[in-house]
């Protein structure tokens, strides 16, 4: 029995198929997009308004580092704060779907600005209401 390399069990991003997997890829591509948008003279919170427009920004609640729970508002401050400050970059690797529920694996390169790169890897829990809106992040981190 041949032995599998990790790299073989990495999803192949372009025949990701399903509907909600399609979504998170979406909503990544908006993130890197926003990320790199976000250092331009002028860009104030607005800028996030693409990627707002990807959830249901009433009922939406991100649960990150520690276990904190954050609602849009409070989350697009991070993002506003992290976006404008940061340049990040992330290596695709594997993405799961299971009912409304995706499951993206990435490592994620940050690096701050005057700062030394940190790396990490993540799994990210994306959940979708019935109407596709994303509506709840779960996010685990490994990192040294």
């Amino acid at each position: 029995m041949a032995t599998q390399t990790l790299e073989s069990t990495w999803t192949d991003r372009t025949a990701v198929t399903g509907e909600y997997a399609r979504k998170v890829l979406d909503y990544t591509d908006c993130i890197k997009r926003t990320v790199d948008r976000a250092k331009e003279p002028g860009f104030d919170e607005s800028g996030w308004d693409e990627l707002a427009a990807l959830l249901d920004t009433a009922r939406f609640e991100r649960v990150g580092n520690d276990r904190v729970a954050m609602g849009w508002d409070v989350y697009r401050g991070l993002l506003m704060q992290w976006g404008t400050t940061t340049d990040f970059w992330a290596e695709f690797h594997r993405v799961s779907e299971a009912g409304r529920r995706v499951f993206l694996e990435l490592t994620e390169h940050n690096t701050p600005r005057g700062g030394a790169e940190s790396v990490v890897n993540s799994c990210t829990v994306y959940q979708f209401d019935e109407a596709g809106k994303l509506v709840h992040l779960d996010i685990y981190l490994q990192h040294d």
